[in-house]
Formats: C-alpha cells, structure tokens, sequence
C-alpha cells in the first residue's frame, strides 16, 4: 500500500514505541500535521519549540524512553537547539524532527532555510538529513538506536517538505530501535580483579555515582554493592535519586554546593570509585587538589571520558549496570580479604563527626520565608514518588540539597548545561508520561519567565503539574556572586519588574496563589497538593538568602564556605540589595 512520507513517519514513530510527542506547526511540516489529523499518535502543542524539546527531554529521564519533538523549518529548527544542547550534556535520549525546505531549494536561501543539520552538529550525537520517503522506516529506526545505544543523547532527523509528501511504498523494520540498545564492555577480566583488589584493600572508601547510574538502570547493583561492602555513596547533582538520600550509607550531593561532611570525604578517602559520572569543575573544584589521598576507579560507559579530567587508576569501560553487577560477584569471590568491619566503621564515625561539625541548615525559627522551609514543607507532604523538576539558579541547589530522593528517575535538572527555562516544561513532558503522579516544578521567578508562555499548554490539556515559585525578585544566584565575589557591585539583578505570577495563572484558567508569609505555607502546600489540576503557589521568599555551603571559583573543596560570614538583619540586607 503506498503512503506518503508523513504517513510513514507517524506509523514509524508508532512502531519505536511513542506515544507522544512535542511540536508547533509551520508550513513545511503542514503535510505531517495534515496526516496526524487522522492518527492514532499523540501530540501536545506547545507555545514555542524550545519548551517541545524541553518536555521532550523530562519525559526521557522520567521514563528511561526516547522523547520527541517537533520543529517546522528555519526559526523552528534553531528554536530547539538550546534544548538539545542540554540533552547532549546530559546524556538524555531525545529524537527532534525538524522540517526543510524542498531538496531541490536546499542551498538557495528559500523561506526558511537554515543548514540544520550544520547546526546540530555539535548539539547532537548524530543529525540525518532524509533524501526519500522510503527511506524514513530505516532512518528512524537508527534514529532511535543511536540515542539510547553506548552513552545516551539527542539525534536529530531532517525531513524536507518533498519528501513529507512524496508517496510510495516501504518495507517497516519489525524491531524496535528501544530494544536494541548496544551495551559496551572494553574491561578485562584482570581489570576487574584489580578493581575489586582497590575495593578490598581500602579503608576509606567513596562510591562516586553520576547520571549514568540512571541511564543504566544501575541503581539496585550500586546499593547492593555498597551494603555489601559498607562503603559510603555520594552522588552528583545528575545522580541524585540513583541511591536513597536517606539510607544509612548516604552522603548526599558533592561538590560546589555540596555538603561538608560529603567534600570532607572526598578529600580524605582512600578510594574514589566513580560510576557513571564525569569529573566535571562543579565536582572536582581545583583539579591539582582533588581528592589527591586516593586511587581511583572509573566506571563508565564512555572510553573518552576516562582520564579526561582526573587520573585514573582503573578504568572499566562499560554499561554501568553490568560492570557493577561483575564487581559485586568479583568482590563476593574475596570476601575474606575485606578489611575488618571495624575499619569500615571508623570511616563512618568519621563521616558522622563532619555531619556534626557543619550540618546542612539554614534559619528555622525567624519570621522571614526561608526558600529551603518552602522545599521541606513540600516535600513533607508531596508523594514519595513524586517527580521533581527544577529550573537553574538558587532554588535548584536548595532543592537538591532538601529534599529526599528515594527513587531514581524522579529529580530533572539541566545539570550540565544548566540551561534558564528547562523546570517547567520538563514537568510538563514528565506528566504526560505519568498522569497520575505528582510532578512538581521548582522553578526561579528569573526562569520561569523564560517558558511561562507553555501556561497556555497546561491549561488547554489540563496537566496537573503543580509550579511553585521561590520567588526572590532577582536573578539569585548572579546577585550572590555579585554579593560575595564581586563586593556587593549588584548589576542587572533586579526582577521586580515582573507579573503577578498568581494573577497571569488564573488569567491561563489556572488556580494561582501567592503566599508571602511563613504562616501560610503549610496550608498552601496542602491545598496545592489535594487535586489533579494544574497549580501555582508564588512564594515570596527572603530575597537574601544564599546557597551554602559554596567552593569559590577556583578553590579546592577543602576551601569551601561552609556558611555566611556574618548573619545580617533582615531589613539591611534588604536595604543594601536594592541600593542599585
């Protein structure tokens, strides 16, 4: 039966698994639309691409599946770039269909043209430019295998306008690009040994576990490994939810923002075992001086990440889950090498005395809204499967560090890009993939008008995400580098000039509410929680507060600043802050 490009598009993306994508219309991708009028493929119309690529990408890391969204030509292609960018960074697996113009007006300047697939390039693991209708099925199907096989990420597939309408006759692939993902595995057996000797032989040990724990699906093995052996876990911020954060063997995050107990033991332990992360700067702090006591063991599935940044002692390159899962038979067959249980022990009292010294904290008992009194609250009565997406800024640090993760996949982040505008439309994305589960948006007052105009989408398919605003009234985290690294020169900080966030919801058909006082949090957080409709609570928190602990730029984690220097009162930091 013969069937036009756009056809064989839609029942190939039925035939990868998609259930729903991402997208807005434009001219060169009218005859897509024109043939999903009468198919069974789901699609959310969005209010700009950037937010399609972005819901893409929350329902990849919600789910573990590939998400999908839809640009037409030109500004529409460009549109999806940052998002992909930020996927590629974070090794999450998106597919984005772009329009072109005609093959035959490729090169001419034509309405809309753009070398899309010059562009992607570097956003993207792979970017196809499709010459016939018969060969979308093919194209697809490596489309989506690309994206999930080795290490994940976006890829990118451009289709004409001819070629969306040209009809003819294909041949589907039965399998699915899904299940076919490629596992690596470039270590020995006499890695492994060596591995497992490090893993014995040590007395101050960390496990270092990074997105790919996620990726993976490596979590159950990376517990299992840990009771067995009694070794701590600190994860990254792309990690977080990769081991419980309240299990017994937890460190919580590192790093930047991490706490002192968790640096501590970096700079002190004797064996760094990294899982799937990368050793980026928000990690490692000053390179020369990170963790410099300790050998080193890398487990990751990309080989161009081994020795990149930091000196590996053992390097087992491979799919995170399986790798792990030989480590623990390797270190079961020696177990009567493992050092004394009191040896373990004391590394973890040690641990316990750091916790002591310096605990993650902020002002509990004074008048003014404290950002983290917001997170707690929410996460007090919030699903413990609830889905968490965060913008970038102040409160996407305050909520790694508050709130408990006990699951994988329920925490999205542009962690590596770090990309303003992600938070809310990842939500969305993620809701879609769970109906029924709580997905909360932490998102800034800065970020959030970056893709609020997607209000639009939330109320016209009624996706109950919840949005809450830690609202200070500034770009936070630029005005406390200005405050503390750049003597309190505040430039360009001010956002008060903005909408009644509550009032431009309710103007969506949304139920919106600001809360301005610390009294009223618990009731809103409880009111904002007991429906399936889409919500918004704007708090308006201490514009003063500050993510600590911080490492400065270019500091070692043994410099970090643990806290403020001096506690200011409320109405001189207010003072000195708008003094611009």
């Amino acid at each position: 039966m013969k069937q036009t490009g756009s056809e064989i598009l839609l029942e190939s993306l039925h035939r990868e698994g998609v259930d729903v994508f991402f997208g807005l219309p434009g001219g060169v991708v009218l005859p897509l639309y024109d043939a999903l009028y009468s198919s069974g493929v789901r699609h959310l119309l969005v209010r700009h691409e950037q937010a399609a690529a972005f819901a893409a990408d929350g329902y990849a890391r919600a789910t573990g599946k590939v998400g999908v969204c839809l640009g037409t030509s030109g500004p529409g292609a460009t549109n999806l770039i940052t998002a992909l960018t930020s996927a590629m960074m974070d090794s999450i697996p998106v597919v984005a269909l772009t329009g072109q113009v005609p093959l035959h007006l490729i090169g001419k300047d034509a309405f809309q043209e753009c070398d899309t697939i010059g562009i992607s390039m570097p956003s993207t693991k792979r970017s196809f430019l499709v010459r016939s209708a018969a060969d979308i099925p093919e194209i697809m199907h490596q489309a989506f295998k690309t994206a999930v096989s080795g290490r994940p990420g976006p890829v990118l597939v451009d289709l004409p306008k001819n070629v969306l309408m040209e009809s003819g006759e294909t041949t589907y692939l039965n399998e699915r690009g899904m299940e076919k993902k490629e596992c690596i595995r470039e270590w020995t057996d006499a890695d492994l040994e060596r591995a497992a000797d490090l893993v014995l032989d040590s007395r101050r040990a960390v496990f270092y576990a990074g997105g790919g724990v996620i990726a993976s699906q490596a979590w159950d093995e990376l517990r299992e490994l840990a009771e067995l052996t009694k070794i701590p876990v600190t994860t990254t911020l792309m990690g977080l939810g990769g081991f419980p954060s309240d299990h017994r063997l937890s460190l919580g995050m590192l790093g930047m923002h991490g706490s002192y107990a968790t640096n501590q033991s970096i700079c002190n332990c004797d064996l760094l075992i990294a899982v799937g992360a990368r050793f980026d700067d928000r990690v490692t702090g000053r390179l020369k001086d990170f963790s410099t006591l300790s050998k080193k063991i890398h487990i990751d599935v990309d080989p161009s990440e081994i020795n990149k940044n930091v000196r590996i002692d053992v390097a087992l390159v491979g799919d995170a889950r399986q790798t792990l899962r030989a480590l623990i038979s390797a270190i079961q067959r020696q177990t009567d090498q493992a050092p004394a249980p009191a040896a373990r022990q004391q590394w973890l009292q040690r641990i316990e005395s750091w916790r002591g010294e310096h605990p993650l904290t902020y002002d509990k008992y004074g008048h003014a809204m404290k950002p983290q009194y917001v997170i707690e609250t929410l996460c007090r009565h919030a699903a413990e499967d609830a889905i968490v997406s965060v913008d970038v800024g102040q409160h996407q640090m305050w909520t790694a560090q508050f709130w408990k993760f006990r699951q994988p996949r329920t925490w999205l982040s542009s962690s590596g890009l770090g990309s303003m505008g992600y938070g809310f439309p990842a939500a969305m994305g993620a809701q879609l993939a769970f109906p029924d589960r709580q997905v909360i948006a932490f998102v800034g007052d800065g970020g959030f008008q970056m893709t609020l105009n997607d209000l639009a989408t939330v109320a016209q398919y009624r996706v109950p995400v919840k949005i809450a605003i830690i609202n200070n009234r500034a770009l936070g985290m630029v005005r406390q580098w200005q405050e503390i690294f750049f003597e309190k020169r505040y430039c360009d900080i001010d956002l008060s000039y903005a909408p009644n966030f509550a009032k431009l919801a309710d103007s969506y058909g949304i139920r919106g509410v600001r809360v301005d006082h610390r009294a009223d949090v618990e009731d809103a957080v409880r009111d904002l929680l007991s429906d399936r409709e889409p919500g918004l609570i704007d708090f308006w928190v201490d514009p003063a507060e500050n993510v600590y602990p911080i490492v400065p730029p270019g500091a070692s984690l043994a410099e970090m600043v643990v806290e403020p220097p001096r506690v200011l009162l409320e109405e001189e930091a207010l003072d000195d802050l708008w003094a611009v």
